[in-house]
């Protein structure tokens, strides 16, 4: 079992910056993805960013490409998502998830086995 805690969302204007954690703690050695994913009211989960545990390889949606940043704290376990040059669009809850094998596919949330409560951030205009 995987336990992740996100944090560090909250309300910043659009153009800001917002950076936010997840720290993962149980199992975590079998981790093979962590990942980022979105869902405003009334939505699907969408998937944002992704990073390989092992190799710390990067991957990003097309929306927010440019923009976030997703790394990584080996010591800590813990996975950071930088928010910058943030649009009133970016608004949703912003949840971590844990991908624990290479089945599937790390953009989609199906492929994902633990998650975290969420956060949200909210871009106002």
């Amino acid at each position: 079992q995987v336990q992740l805690v996100e944090s560090g969302g909250g309300l910043v204007q659009a153009g800001g910056s917002l950076t936010l954690s997840c720290a993962a703690s149980g199992r975590t050695f079998s981790t093979y993805n962590i990942g980022w994913f979105r869902q405003a009211p009334g939505k699907e989960r969408e998937f944002v960013a992704a990073i390989t545990w092992n190799t710390g390889t990067t991957y990003y949606a097309d929306s927010v490409k440019g923009r976030f940043s997703i790394s990584r704290d080996d010591a800590k376990n813990t996975v950071f998502l930088q928010m910058n040059s943030l649009k009133a669009e970016d608004t949703a809850v912003y949840y971590c998830a844990s991908r624990q094998q290479a089945i599937g596919s790390r953009y989609r949330e199906t492929s994902y086995d633990y998650w975290g409560q969420g956060t949200q951030v909210t871009v106002s205009s």
